[in-house]
């Protein structure tokens, strides 16, 4: 699967009958960005697992290149064993030597992490974390003197590589730095450039929207079975139905309300089922769970910078 470096436009505005996204695309793959590089992974986890195997599936890496700290033997032994590479318990022999560093522990721990790598200091690598509510400014606090910070955030479909993950980056920072950022992320997905300050969006958005859809594919499914579909059939036609109109809505370029009328009929059975939707105030729902996730999202970051 091609990936796309995505830009986000504030100043978009809808034309008549609807607007179409607009993607800009990058240059493929320069292998040459990551080839040669040593990776530190500090943190083991699920996210770590997603960036492992997606970095070596593509080739951009290989195993005696990656080193990975996990403080759990039972996860650096199958880390060890899934992909070849090698795994410690000591952070710092993590990074040592690194040109790349993953930060992918989760962020009420981060600050206790950072007080052991500040030997980065001195070596000066990418630093890419992933804690959510872990503002860049932070880590510049933490490992004062080092310079190239990029902040991530991935969602849970990264693991089967299609994830999108919106990046932000510390001013400064070069565009080799920001490419290879961006190919260690499109090795699981889509990435997207956003400004830090909207990164809580993006967590209330794509970092919670698995679930959100997770939801939806349950009811749907509950839907079918009440209408006599049998469990398995109705799942799957389900989860078929939303990963198709969300390709249509990627790969046609429209706007999502245009492919609706397109589907809609007057009089049929699926202006019928928009009725139900409207009276159930779906679409206000949705976009009160993403403003509720965001503004959770601000909050752990507050409760986070007053452990400081």
């Amino acid at each position: 699967m091609m990936t796309q470096w995505l830009a986000v436009d504030h100043s978009i505005t809808t034309p008549p009958g609807g607007c179409k996204l607009r993607q800009i695309e990058r240059p493929p793959y320069n292998r040459a960005m990551l080839a040669g590089k040593q990776i530190g992974c500090v943190g083991g986890g699920n996210m770590a697992e997603a960036l492992l195997a997606g970095l070596l599936r593509k080739g951009l890496t290989r195993p005696d290149r990656v080193t990975v700290s996990d403080p759990l033997a039972s996860r650096r032994d199958f880390l060890s064993r899934t992909f070849s590479v090698i795994a410690t318990a000591d952070n710092q022999a993590a990074v040592r030597g690194a040109d790349i560093v993953l930060l992918c522990v989760e962020p009420q721990v981060l600050d206790d992490v950072l007080q052991e790598l500040e030997p980065l200091r001195q070596s000066q690598p990418l630093v890419i974390s992933v804690a959510a509510g872990y503002p860049l400014s932070r880590i510049q606090d933490r490992l004062a003197g080092v310079t190239r910070l990029v902040r991530a955030m991935p969602n849970t479909p990264s693991a089967i590589g299609e994830g999108v993950t919106a990046l932000s980056v510390i001013p400064g920072l070069s565009s080799a730095d920001r490419e290879t950022a961006r190919q260690v992320f499109e090795s699981v997905g889509t990435v997207v450039l956003v400004e830090e300050r909207l990164q809580d969006a993006v967590t209330g958005l794509s970092g919670s929207g698995p679930a959100y859809v997770f939801a939806m594919i349950e009811a749907l499914a509950d839907g079918g079975v009440l209408a006599g579909l049998p469990r398995a059939t109705a799942q799957q036609l389900a989860a078929r139905t939303v990963a198709g109109a969300a390709r249509m809505v990627l790969g046609q370029g429209e706007h999502p309300a245009v492919l609706k009328d397109r589907v809609t009929s007057p009089g049929g059975t699926t202006i019928a089922g928009l009725n139900q939707l409207e009276q159930g105030r779906l679409r206000a729902t949705m976009i009160s769970a993403v403003e509720a996730a965001t503004q959770r999202s601000q909050e752990l970051g507050k409760e986070e910078s007053h452990h400081l």
